[in-house]
């Protein structure tokens, strides 16, 4: 038996207040594969990948995250329906209780760090009831050589105990299901759900914490990518605006496609994988993460062709939020460091449903700031019950879920690179023209990648521009492989009066959210602010 196995046999997690029966420690994927199918977790789809099914819950539960209210976070945490505040007690009762229904059982642990920039590295320890929740871990995170497991040492531990389940009336959780983050403590205690993404963001959201207040770091919520002269490229966007897409960019080298750092050095990745949504996913639209899919990489909630293991990306009986867990290095031409220069252009991806945003547009810093704070796209009708209409939604700094301090912290370090490194800052649609949904179409894929890949090879920088009557936005009045008449939205509508009236609802709507932010930013992002959205 080597040293590493040895380890594995002997070490205990006791000093966790964990009585387990045997704790399986750092396992390889292939060992966490298999024990996964002996204990009827998951299936191997054809292409080699483990599908799972997560149970009751096949997304994050926002509502049920609490955040240890205490000396160390009382003044600090934007605290309200984001950081829901629990008891150090409760918390404490939870974990005894959470650490009981373990007792006995067998555990999966995985030792693994986030930040691939070595300065400010976060180790982690991650102890789950579920070999696949371990094989999430490993892909997920960055991984540790084999000398490194010998010496690790915990920063930060995860426990998953998906099978307890709390009680609201005396445990000070909402439901039986919780996310918990404890500063003090440095634990992220999960209970009651078998959804993986609450292990990654739960770290996202430490990280959010700790990076600008320690290390004056700037967190993001945004894929990133690096051409050929190692000129890098950040893309924020939530759910359905082409995040992913836009960023797995086939002339370009992936940094990574959700979550990144901001340091003096430049762009770093905070992950060891990619978390990529998977509805109606096919070869021709998204070849790099197709490819991804093989063995040893994980499927969520995906559903099989009848009487086969063959994956049909295009069902949604479990959930439309199908997921695949890969490392990136399944990405090619990944860039091995997971690292990147200061990025010279920035893209704010949004799907307006209404069709009044245009296709591309540049900002400058103090637009560039106010549309971070928005975080705007729109959900379309059908997509939940009860949306008959185009519904405009706001997520602060593109990741409103995950932000412990007040958004304007986040958004004034980004006007203080944006400006220091001279970044250009775009917005760009990826939703309808010619009308709202129902009405107009889709902007094609084609155009969008034609408009991303004129800003990123300065083909828009002598270009002339036309400024938007309502939201102050810089267009340009061509672009190569565009149709001109795209580029300007109104031009789209047949009917411009309602064009114009549903631009100023949804500037309106603009307006409104940013009011709620008002009272936590600084001067500068006021200012900047100032004017932005007057009303036609």
């Amino acid at each position: 038996m080597n040293e590493i196995g040895l380890k594995a046999a002997t070490a205990s997690v006791a000093d966790m207040g964990l009585r387990v029966a045997s704790a399986r420690w750092n396992l390889s994927p292939a060992q966490m594969v298999e024990e996964a199918i002996l204990r009827s977790e998951g299936h191997l789809a054809s292409s080699g990948a483990l599908a799972v099914d997560t149970g009751e819950f096949t997304g994050r539960a926002p509502k049920d995250r609490f955040i240890v209210r205490d000396r160390l976070t009382e003044d600090e945490i934007w605290w309200g329906d984001v950081n829901i505040p629990i008891s150090p007690e409760d918390f404490d009762r939870l974990y005894k209780k959470a650490a009981a229904w373990l007792n006995n059982k067998e555990v999966f642990v995985k030792d693994a760090y986030a930040c691939a920039g070595k300065d400010f590295r976060l180790n982690i320890r991650v102890v789950t009831e579920m070999a696949y929740q371990s094989l999430f871990a490993h892909n997920l995170f960055l991984r540790l050589q084999e000398d490194e497991l010998l010496r690790h040492q915990p920063d930060w531990t995860i426990l998953v105990a998906t099978g307890f389940r709390a009680d609201p009336s005396i445990d000070g959780t909402r439901s039986p299901n919780f996310t918990i983050i404890n500063f003090t403590r440095r634990i992220i205690l999960i209970g009651g759900t078998g959804y993986t993404g609450e292990i990654k963001k739960g770290i996202f959201s430490v990280l959010n914490f700790l990076l600008p207040l320690g290390h004056d770091i700037l967190p993001m919520h945004c894929a990133a990518n690096m051409g050929e002269k190692g000129d890098t490229a950040i893309f924020f966007g939530l759910s359905g605006t082409g995040k992913t897409t836009l960023s797995a960019d086939p002339s370009r080298c992936l940094i990574g496609d959700d979550e990144h750092g901001w340091s003096g050095k430049g762009i770093f990745n905070f992950e060891g994988g990619c978390y990529a949504k998977c509805i109606n996913l096919s070869k021709e639209k998204e070849p790099q993460i197709y490819r991804a899919i093989r063995f040893g990489a994980l499927l969520e909630n995906t559903c099989f062709r009848e009487d086969s293991r063959i994956v049909d990306f295009s069902d949604t009986r479990k959930t439309e939020n199908t997921r695949t867990a890969y490392p990136i290095e399944y990405i090619e031409e990944a860039v091995k460091s997971s690292c990147g220069s200061h990025p010279r252009n920035i893209f704010f991806l949004t799907a307006d449903a209404f069709g009044v945003l245009p296709p591309i547009s540049r900002l400058t810093a103090g637009q560039a700031m106010y549309h971070f704070i928005s975080g705007y796209t729109a959900k379309i009708a059908g997509t939940e019950t009860g949306i008959n209409e185009p519904q405009a939604t706001f997520s602060a700094c593109f990741g409103k879920a995950f932000l412990p301090l007040h958004p304007g912290r986040y958004a004034a370090l980004l006007g203080d690179r944006l400006r220091k490194h001279r970044v250009t800052a775009w917005l760009v649609n990826t939703g309808w023209t010619g009308g709202p949904y129902g009405t107009g179409t889709r902007i094609p894929l084609e155009y969008t990648r034609a408009m991303v890949s004129a800003a990123l090879s300065s083909q828009l920088d002598n270009a002339p521009f036309i400024n938007d009557p309502v939201f102050g936005l810089a267009t340009p009045a061509s672009c190569p492989g565009v149709p001109s008449a795209l580029l300007t939205p109104r031009n789209t509508w047949k009917n411009k009066n309602e064009f114009d009236l549903s631009a100023r609802k949804l500037a309106r709507l603009f307006i409104n959210n940013f009011d709620k932010y008002k009272d936590g930013l600084d001067q500068d992002i006021l200012k900047s602010a100032k004017g932005i959205l007057e009303l036609a």
